[in-house]
């Protein structure tokens, strides 16, 4: 399973980039918002010069002729750009579109299988279900995860990636690994979070003490 780093910080960005886990960014607009003053299309361009894969850069208007509109604007900024419509008619319009011309398409906001299968049979290069929120709503995020894989399995026809997105926790990233997500998008402080364990810790306190001790 492939880790994006879901985040609009070139900080973050740059500090995950170096551990050399990072196959691709996802970002959108509110993310962006959060990093006061930044330009989008500056902002897609300096991740694309740390992370060599997929930079997903979401449309924000609500008709497939808009969407498309702004697709084909941010595919120039760099070649690594997945252009990131909603899971809606509108978006399935688009991503129908975009495939036709050849652009990549990341189908965000999906909440069920449906949505998936739709996006899938419309052309798309990434489906991004949403565990976390749908965790929220007191329904196993991990198993739309799981029926989304196997829907997709059982057609050879279909190429489209499953994303896990809306990761709250590292141990959705092993669930959404052993469910069989392709890639899973997180926030850095879950990467941080990942890394970090008691047993790593007091074996490093361990193995120091005793470094000195034979001083």
């Amino acid at each position: 399973m492939q880790i994006y780093l879901d985040t609009a910080n070139i900080d973050e960005i740059r500090e995950a980039a170096s551990w050399g886990i990072l196959s691709g960014v996802t970002t959108n607009p509110s993310l962006m918002a959060k990093e006061k003053g930044a330009d989008f299309k500056t902002t897609i361009q300096e991740i694309a010069e740390l992370v060599d894969g997929p930079i997903s850069a979401e449309t924000v208007s609500l008709d497939a002729e808009g969407m498309l509109r702004e697709g084909h604007e941010y595919v120039q900024w760099h070649p690594n750009v997945i252009i990131k419509v909603p899971s809606t008619p509108e978006g399935l319009k688009a991503v129908h579109q975009l495939a036709k011309d050849s652009i990549r398409t990341n189908v965000t906001l999906c909440f069920n299988a449906n949505q998936a299968l739709f996006a899938a049979r419309a052309g798309a290069f990434i489906i991004s279900p949403f565990i976390g929120r749908v965790d929220d709503m007191s329904v196993d995020g991990i198993d739309l995860i799981r029926e989304i894989v196997a829907i997709y399995r059982n057609d050879p026809a279909i190429k489209t990636m499953v994303l896990a997105a809306s990761i709250r926790h590292p141990r959705h990233i092993i669930d959404a690994a052993t469910a069989g997500a392709d890639i899973a998008t997180c926030p850095f402080k879950v990467l941080q979070q990942s890394m970090k364990h008691p047993l790593t810790d007091i074996g490093i306190e361990k193995f120091l003490a005793d470094w000195k001790s034979r001083q």
